[in-house]
C-alpha cells in the first residue's frame, strides 16, 4: 500500500550566483576556481604590454614607420572593442566557462603566430590575440557576478591586480630577457604563449562541473526504474521562477548610467593604452636607455597593482562617490605633467603617481560594470557595451598619440591632449559613480 502523498517544497535549484558542486571540499573548490580565474586574467594584458618595450626593434626589422608602429599597437585595442560584441552570442552558444577556455587557446595560437617572420604574421597573430582577449575581457565581470557573487569585491580586486600584474611582468622582463639570452624579439614575444597555455590547463577543471559540460542541453530529471511506484511517473517539481530576461544592448544604449560607465571605461583605457604604447619611446627620446625605459613602464605597474586591488573597497566608504575617480584623475595629471617637464630626473615620482592613478581608474571602471548591474545577465550585457564601445574609444590613444607626435615632432601636444582626456574622464565619473543600477527607474 502506497504511503500518503505529502506536499513538499520542491528541491532548491542551485543559484546562478553560487559555485556549482565539484568533488572535494568547498573551500578547496573556491580557492581552485579563484586561482584559475586570476591566472586567466593575468594573460589578458601580457600579449599587449610585452610589445611596447620592443616596438623600436619591431619597427626597424619589419620596416614600419611610426604610424605603422602605432597601428600595430592599436590593433589589439580595436579588437577589444569591435569583437566584444561577439561575446554575448558566443556565450549563449558555448557557455561562459567553455568560451573562456577557447579564448585562452586562441590567445596562445595568436602569440605564436605573431612571432613568425613577416608583416602578415605579425599583424595576423596580433589580430587573433586581440580577438581572444576581447572575449575574455567581456567574460570576466560576468564570471565574477556568476561564480563569486558573495566575494565580488575580493575577486574584482584580484582581477584588477592580475591585469596590472600581467602588464608589469610583460613590460619588465622582455628587454632584460632579450639581453640575457641573446634571443631576438620574436623569440622573446613567443614566450608569452607559455602562461596562456598554463592558464588554459588550469581552467580545465572548471569545465568538468556537471552543469557546465553541456551548456546548451537542459538537464533532465533522473527516471525512477524500480519499486512499486515505478509505473506511476513521479510528480513534476514546480517550475522555478523564470529569471528576469537580460536586457538587449539597445535598451542599455538608452540608459544614461550605462553610457556613463562606458565612457569612463573608454576614456581611462585611452590614457592607459596610449602610455603603454608610447611611454618607453617618450623616455628614450629624452635620453633614457631602452632597458631603463622599459623598466619605468614596468615599475609604474607596481603602484598600479596596489591601487587597482584597493579600488573595489574605496567605492563604498568614500563619500561623495566621485572622490575616488577624481583622485585617480589628479594622480594621472601629476604624472603627465611630470613627464612633460622633467621626464628623466623625476621618473620614479611621475611613474608612481601615474601608476596609482591608472590602477585606481581601471579598478573603478571594472567595479562600476559589476556594481551597476543587478545580476550576472545584466553584467554580461553591460560588460559588452562598456568594453566594446569603451575600447573603440581607447584605440584612439596609441594611434592618436603617434600621429600627434609625428605631426608636432615632440611630446608637448600629445601630453596636453591626454590632460584634456582626463577632464572628460572625470565628467563621466559623476554618472558612473552614482549608486543605481542600469535600467532602473529614476
Amino acid at each position: 500500500m502506497n504511503s500518503p502523498v505529502t506536499h513538499q517544497a520542491p528541491a532548491a535549484r542551485p543559484s546562478a550566483s553560487r559555485q556549482p558542486s565539484l568533488p572535494g571540499p568547498a573551500g578547496a573548490r573556491t580557492v581552485r576556481a579563484a586561482f584559475a580565474f586570476s591566472l586567466a586574467a593575468l594573460n589578458l594584458r601580457i600579449a599587449v604590454a610585452s610589445l611596447s618595450p620592443l616596438l623600436t626593434e619591431v619597427e626597424h626589422d619589419e620596416h614600419l614607420s611610426s604610424f605603422g608602429g602605432g597601428a600595430l599597437s592599436t590593433v589589439p585595442v580595436v579588437c577589444f572593442g569591435a569583437f566584444a560584441f561577439l561575446a554575448p552570442r558566443l556565450t549563449r552558444r558555448f557557455g561562459p566557462h567553455h568560451l573562456l577556455w577557447y579564448a585562452l587557446l586562441a590567445l596562445t595560437g595568436g602569440i605564436v603566430l605573431r612571432s613568425v617572420p613577416g608583416v602578415f604574421a605579425l599583424f595576423g597573430g596580433t589580430l587573433i590575440a586581440g580577438v581572444a582577449i576581447a572575449v575574455g575581457n567581456v567574460l570576466m565581470p560576468q564570471l565574477i557576478k556568476h561564480d563569486f557573487a558573495g566575494r565580488s569585491g575580493l575577486m574584482l580586486g584580484c582581477y584588477s591586480l592580475a591585469l596590472s600584474g600581467g602588464a608589469a611582468l610583460a613590460a619588465g622582463v622582455v628587454v632584460p630577457l632579450e639581453s640575457a639570452t641573446g634571443w631576438g624579439w620574436r623569440q622573446v614575444l613567443a614566450l608569452g604563449a607559455v602562461p596562456s597555455l598554463v592558464a588554459a590547463l588550469a581552467w580545465l577543471p572548471e569545465l568538468l562541473v556537471p552543469e557546465r559540460r553541456f551548456p546548451n542541453r537542459r538537464r533532465q530529471e533522473p527516471v525512477n526504474r524500480g519499486g512499486a511506484d515505478a509505473a506511476a511517473p513521479a510528480p513534476a517539481p514546480a517550475p522555478a521562477p523564470a529569471p528576469a530576461p537580460a536586457p538587449g544592448l539597445g535598451a542599455l544604449w538608452r540608459d544614461r548610467t550605462a553610457w556613463a560607465v562606458t565612457l569612463y571605461m573608454g576614456l581611462q583605457s585611452l590614457g592607459y593604452y596610449a602610455i603603454l604604447a608610447w611611454l618607453p619611446t617618450l623616455l628614450q627620446d629624452h635620453g633614457m636607455s631602452d632597458s631603463r625605459a622599459g623598466w619605468m613602464l614596468s615599475f609604474s605597474s607596481f603602484p598600479g597593482m596596489a591601487a587597482s586591488f584597493a579600488a573595489p573597497w574605496l567605492q563604498q566608504p568614500l563619500r561623495p562617490a566621485f572622490v575616488p575617480p577624481l583622485a585617480a584623475a589628479l594622480l594621472c595629471a601629476t604624472g603627465f605633467v611630470g613627464l612633460l617637464t622633467s621626464p628623466e630626473s623625476g621618473a620614479y615620482l611621475w611613474m608612481t603617481a601615474l601608476g596609482l592613478g591608472q590602477g585606481l581608474a581601471i579598478g573603478l571602471a571594472l567595479g562600476y560594470i559589476v556594481a551597476r548591474s543587478p545580476d550576472a545577465h545584466h553584467t554580461g550585457r553591460l560588460s559588452t557595451m562598456a568594453q566594446g564601445i569603451g575600447y573603440l574609444i581607447a584605440c584612439l590613444g596609441p594611434l592618436g598619440l603617434g600621429l600627434l607626435h609625428s605631426a608636432s615632432g615632440g611630446w608637448s601636444l600629445p601630453v596636453a591632449v591626454l590632460l584634456a582626456v582626463l577632464v572628460a574622464q572625470t565628467v563621466a565619473a559623476f554618472g558612473a559613480s552614482r549608486d543605481r543600477h542600469v535600467l532602473a527607474s529614476s
